[in-house]
């Protein structure tokens, strides 16, 4: 909650003196205690509160994240910040819900209510019972031979237990609650176990009902409580940002200001503070040098701060310029001035952010005791505010900012205003910006501005409210220090600068004498010749003006003309690219129904054929097939030349086109009719040369050790067991295992030898690295044996595994 206040800026700023005073004093009590505290398990709570004034109700896990936070808040408490002083803890709460719920389990205790207990004791009793004599009759069936194993299941929500078709007999009054899929297994509740069943059904509602009920009334507590539990979040967020504020001043070796007085002798006296965004940089660096130097991180918090302010103190880091702030009483206006980039913008800026920290009970960057007002408002104008939206000049939005300023300052506000009076006429400027400084000094605490204008800093000779200031420029250097002189008024040292540069002393010699002339006895004459140097350049802006409009018409002739040119062609593009889809979409479904028919032929003659005839059946659907995908494929991009040469030896191991990346062997050398006898699997078929691809070299490597190496093996209850002879189906990318009609074989009804052939089959015929549903139920056993027989020995299944924990009927075979 703390973290979200911070990045959503929802940080607490005093509206008074007295709460940014109250704000201060919690950081700095923060600041003293040696441990910080541990928020972690402090939750929001706001959705949970809000489900249960609704009337919902709570899981038992969202009322033990009520009872964490509640517990979590009391070990928050401390008397030197005072903030939690008056909440109420909801200690009864708490331990209410800890008298209900284990919150280690998410569970409804026994205790929670008497008739929980008691429906509790009498379901266990009950359930012993039922358990022990369905445990008899298993075990008599199974002496009487009528199941394989003792089997007691739960089917409909009753127990039961399993026995074959044939020994119904053995339970004459039993009820049959379900039946297996292959119809030889019975699920049958004995008759003694009726009563016990109905028994455990009506003892499972009642302990439901009376779980609602605990649940209920809790939330109903916490709904009760959702006022005094909103307050104490509240509070608790407080003190969180409270040690964030610590933590923060102790990362910058901050300390604490102190609001200034009507009466005390100066109204700003801040010492050596550095602008605080540009301090963590630096701090950030020096932190990345103690990481260097200790080897491992460095964080400042606690002592660390302190070596941080040691480390800048002995040279390591210079940056930002620490900078002086002395208005005196009485002062209500300073003017700055000085050279581009010395530091004005920035300094002002330091102050503004300072006034603000204060507000929000920050301590500051600075030395010894930072004195300043409390402002109700900072108001201030930095930058340019051009916009072409609401047509802004510089100027335009320069002072319709000022204006709004003006209207919202009052006798407690700050004014921070930069370059005033730019963006037009010096002489116009001069004036308005003279007016508006009049207007301040009347209307607010304290005004801070900046100004190339030396008019300006001359109203201190006739207003003891205005002070100069002005940033420090060192002549030996030619370069500002960025620190401020109180009281004095700065050169703009244009010509000294452009001298340092480098440019023409002719350059330099001709602007000395257009300062000389342009001082003020000179004035009234200078406007003379502006004046008509400006009515001069407005006659040749405007045939220019008129000039580019006649330009701009009939460059938008053109652009019309070129954006209906390029409508049409996106439309017609869109028409191609459809037909194109059609075109494609046609093919495939051609190409699927030329597969279908072969299918269906294979299946047709495979009912008919002998079972020495299966290899002839597939060679000649695969050969179908393959003259299919090869028809409606894209041209190789094969080299002919090269593929051309290319003889495959006996024993090699080759691509085939139409099998993907699948790895053929070839058996026969090439024979007259350009045909090759390849083996993949168990599979033998004869394929064209040019459909043969040869594997590169460090492909052959990854072929030879990947069928060295051996699958992972997996047991179900001792009855499955993986081909371990080549990839696991961990290496290999199958398809998703989703139950389809045409990868799914049924030997349900089937006897053992039918079934036996069917499943090698299918085996045989199944694609290259798929997933096939074996479902031979459970019954007699003796379909499953030989099925999972047939799966741990057959040469292309890498693996096999029931299809889940529940369901031993099916089995998930992945084929190579």
């Amino acid at each position: 909650m703390g973290s979200a206040a911070a990045l959503n800026a929802r940080l607490p700023v005093g509206r008074t003196r007295r709460e940014s005073q109250r704000l201060l004093d919690q950081t700095s009590a923060a600041r003293l205690v040696a441990e910080p505290l541990d928020f972690s398990g402090i939750h929001d709570l706001t959705e949970i509160l809000d489900v249960a004034t609704s009337g919902h109700l709570l899981t038992a896990r969202e009322l033990c994240t009520v009872r964490r936070t509640l517990s979590a808040a009391r070990d928050l408490y401390l008397p030197l910040l005072e903030i939690l002083q008056n909440c109420n803890f909801q200690v009864g709460l708490e331990r209410k819900i800890e008298f209900c719920i284990d919150c280690n389990l998410s569970i409804i205790l026994d205790r929670a209510s008497e008739d929980l207990e008691i429906i509790r004791s009498e379901r266990k009793r009950n359930i012993e019972i039922l358990d022990s004599m369905l445990k008899e009759v298993s075990s008599q069936i199974f002496q009487a031979g009528g199941i394989d194993r003792p089997l007691i299941t739960k089917r409909r929500s009753r127990m039961c237990v399993g026995i074959r078709a044939s020994h119904r007999y053995l339970l004459p009054d039993g009820v049959v609650l379900n039946v297996s899929s292959s119809g030889a297994t019975y699920f049958m509740e004995p008759k003694d176990a009726i009563d016990l069943n109905n028994l455990e059904v009506r003892l499972s509602s009642s302990e439901k009902a009376e779980e609602s009920a605990i649940l209920s009334m809790l939330a109903s507590e916490i709904a009760n409580s959702k006022s005094d539990i909103n307050h104490l979040l509240d509070k608790i967020l407080e003190v969180d940002l409270a040690f964030a504020r610590a933590a923060y001043a102790q990362w910058m070796n901050g300390v604490c200001p102190i609001f200034t007085l009507d009466d005390d002798d100066v109204t700003v006296n801040i010492v050596g503070i550095r602008h605080p965004l540009l301090l963590e940089s630096s701090l950030e660096n020096i932190s990345d040098n103690l990481a260097l130097r200790s080897g491992g991180s460095a964080e400042f918090g606690n002592e660390n701060g302190a070596m941080a302010s040691k480390y800048m103190s002995r040279g390591i880091s210079d940056f930002p310029v620490p900078v002086d702030f002395k208005i005196g009483r009485g002062i209500r206006v300073v003017v700055i001035s000085g050279p581009n980039t010395g530091g004005k913008t920035a300094s002002m800026k330091t102050l503004g952010l300072a006034s603000l920290m204060s507000k929000a009970g920050m301590h500051l960057p600075a030395k010894n005791n930072p004195k300043l007002p409390w402002f109700d408002i900072i108001l201030a104008d930095i930058g340019d505010h051009q916009s072409l939206e609401q047509n802004l000049s510089t100027f335009s939005g320069h002072i319709s900012r000022i204006c709004k300023i003006l209207e919202m300052a009052s006798t407690q506000s700050l004014v921070l205003i930069d370059e005033i009076g730019s963006g037009t006429d010096p002489s116009e400027g001069v004036a308005l910006s003279a007016s508006i400084l009049q207007y301040l000094k009347d209307h607010v605490n304290v005004a801070v501005v900046t100004t190339h204008y030396a008019d300006l800093s001359r109203m201190k000779e006739k207003d003891t409210r205005f002070d100069n200031a002005a940033m420090e420029f060192s002549l030996k250097t030619l370069q500002p220090t960025y620190r401020i002189l109180w009281g004095c008024t700065g050169d703009s040292n244009a010509l000294s600068i452009a001298q340092s540069i480098g440019f023409d002393r002719n350059i330099i010699d001709h602007a000395q004498k257009w300062v000389e002339k342009l001082k003020p006895e000179q004035q009234q004459e200078r406007r003379g010749m502006l004046y008509q140097s400006l009515q001069e350049e407005r006659n040749r802006l405007k045939i220019q003006a008129e000039e580019a409009a006649s330009i701009h018409a009939e460059i938008m002739s053109v652009y019309y003309e070129i954006q209906g040119e390029a409508e049409d062609l996106d439309r017609r593009e869109m028409e191609l690219m459809a037909k194109e889809t059609r075109q494609v979409q046609q093919e495939l479904v051609d190409a699927k129904s030329q597969m279908e028919t072969v299918i269906q032929k294979f299946e047709k003659q495979l009912k008919t054929s002998a079972r020495d005839q299966l290899n002839s059946l597939i060679r000649e659907s695969e050969s179908a097939i393959a003259s299919i995908i090869k028809a409606h494929s894209p041209a190789d991009q094969l080299n002919e030349a090269d593929h051309a040469s290319y003889t495959p030896q006996i024993g090699e191991q080759v691509h085939v086109k139409g099998l993907g990346s699948k790895l053929a062997t070839v058996v026969e050398s090439p024979g007259d009719d350009e045909t090759i006898l390849v083996q993949y699997g168990k599979v033998k078929a004869r394929v064209k040369k040019s459909n043969i691809i040869a594997i590169p070299s460090t492909a052959k490597n990854g072929v030879t050790s990947s069928s060295a190496h051996q699958g992972r093996q997996s047991a179900r209850n001792g009855e499955y067991r993986g081909n371990v002879d080549m990839k696991s189906k961990d290496d290999i990318s199958y398809g998703p295992a989703v139950r389809t009609s045409k990868n799914t074989v049924d030997l349900r009804g089937m006897r053992v030898e039918e079934a036996s052939i069917h499943l090698e089959m299918v085996i045989n015929t199944s694609r290259p690295y798929s997933v096939l549903f074996v479902i031979h139920g459970t019954g007699t056993g003796a379909v499953k044996e030989r099925a999972l027989e047939i799966l741990q020995n057959h040469s292309r299944v890498t693996d096999y595994e029931p299809e889940s924990p529940m369901n031993y009927g099916c089995t998930i075979a992945y084929v190579k």
